[in-house]
C-alpha cells in the first residue's frame, strides 16, 4: 500500500486501479462503461437511475454495465439503498493498465482499450473545442490544446510521465474534498499522451530518422 493510500480517508477510494486482466480490459474498452466510471469519479455515487440520466441509456442497460465493470474491480456498491436504487461508487480515482506485455492476450487487449481511449479524448476534445464559445472569456483564453516534438531517450520519456505526475498530484485531493476547491473551479480534463513517432525508411542514423508531424508545436 502506497503511503497516499494510507493517508486516505476511511471509505475514500484507491487512487489507482490496476487492470492487467485481457478480459477485464476489453470489458472497460466499452464506451459506456469508461463514461460510466469517469462520471462515478467525478459525480458520484449515484444509482442506476441518476446514470441513464447523465448517460442517455436506459437504466436496465446502465445497471448492466454498472454490474460488468464490478465485476473487474472498477466499481462497488455503495451503502444506502437497494435493487435498482442502490447507488455504486468508483472503487479507484484512476485506471491503469501495461503498455507492455510479454502476454499477447493482454498487449492485444490493452492496444484496443487504449484505441477506445483515445477515441474517447478525442470526442471530449472535439466538444470542447465545438462549445468554447459558451465559455467565460477567461476560461476560453486558457484553455490550451498543443503538441511539441522533443528528442527523448526512452529513460527520459519515462522520467517526463513521472514529473508530470508529480506536478498535478496536489490539485488531486480537490475531487473528493469541496472544501479544498477555491472559489472559481471548475472541472477540467487533462489529456496527455507521449509516444515515439515513426523512423524514415533508410534513414542513415537516428538524428534523421525522426518524422514529425506535428499540429504547430507548443502552445
Amino acid at each position: 500500500m502506497s503511503n497516499s493510500q494510507k493517508n486516505e480517508p476511511p471509505g475514500a477510494p484507491a487512487r489507482t486501479a490496476q487492470l492487467t486482466d485481457p478480459h477485464a480490459l476489453r470489458a472497460y474498452a466499452h464506451p459506456t462503461r469508461m463514461r460510466l466510471v469517469g462520471l462515478l469519479r467525478t459525480e458520484g455515487p449515484f444509482t442506476a437511475t441518476r446514470a441513464a440520466e447523465l448517460t442517455g441509456e436506459s437504466v436496465a442497460s446502465c445497471s448492466y454495465h454498472l454490474r460488468m465493470l464490478a465485476k473487474y474491480g472498477l466499481v462497488e456498491v455503495a451503502p444506502g439503498g437497494q435493487g435498482r436504487e442502490k447507488p455504486w461508487r468508483a472503487t479507484a480515482r484512476f485506471t491503469q493498465w501495461p503498455n507492455y506485455s510479454e502476454d499477447p492476450a493482454v498487449a492485444e487487449a490493452s492496444r484496443a482499450l487504449e484505441t477506445a481511449v483515445a477515441e474517447r479524448y478525442f470526442e471530449l476534445i472535439t466538444r470542447a473545442i465545438e462549445e468554447r464559445h459558451d465559455l467565460p472569456r477567461e476560461w476560453q483564453e486558457a484553455e490550451h490544446i498543443g503538441d511539441q516534438v522533443l528528442y527523448l531517450t526512452a529513460e527520459e520519456l519515462a522520467d517526463l510521465g513521472e514529473k508530470l505526475d508529480r506536478l498535478l498530484r496536489p490539485y488531486e485531493d480537490r475531487q473528493g474534498d469541496p472544501a479544498a476547491r477555491p472559489q472559481g473551479v471548475r472541472l477540467v480534463q487533462i489529456v496527455r499522451a507521449a509516444f515515439p513517432l515513426p523512423q524514415r525508411p533508410g534513414a542513415g542514423n537516428e538524428e534523421t530518422s525522426i518524422a514529425p508531424d506535428s499540429a504547430g508545436g507548443p502552445r
